[in-house]
């Protein structure tokens, strides 16, 4: 038997290049409490619809209106998950292992607050001489 389902924020990652995250934020500045809330529950909706019951983050696209569709479904914790910790302080790692190894999460919906706003930013090394392509050579300037 497992658990309960809860959703945590949303982090905004419009900010792209080369369809690559460079800015990520949480939580969005774009988004507010009823949207919150409605994206959520379909992100818990999608996971209990499958039977997933472990960390995972639900990607969805939000157009000008608030309204939203659903992208993706990443089946793992994502490298800019410490910001959804910092602003929850959730360990989602923790969480991950003691779900994969058969405890119930320690968390209901209620106990899940929004506490400050946290950022990530990635740094890509191109090279200006190659049309400013990735490379893997020398960061000479930043």
């Amino acid at each position: 038997m497992h658990g309960n389902y809860v959703w945590l924020p949303e982090r905004e990652c419009s900010v792209q290049r080369r369809n690559q995250k460079v800015i990520e934020e949480a939580p969005s500045t774009a988004m507010d409490p009823i949207t919150r809330k409605l994206m959520g529950d379909q992100a818990v909706a999608l996971a209990r619809s499958c039977n997933y019951h472990t960390t995972g983050t639900v990607e969805f696209l939000m157009d000008a209106n608030k309204d939203f569709y659903f992208l993706e479904m990443n089946t793992r914790l994502q490298v800019e998950h410490p910001i959804t910790e910092e602003i929850t302080g959730v360990d989602l790692v923790e969480e991950q292992i003691l779900i994969s190894a058969g405890h119930h999460l320690k968390y209901t919906q209620d106990d899940i607050k929004i506490n400050g706003h946290s950022t990530e930013y990635r740094v890509y090394a191109e090279d200006p001489s190659r049309n400013f392509l990735p490379s893997i050579g020398i960061l000479t300037k930043y």
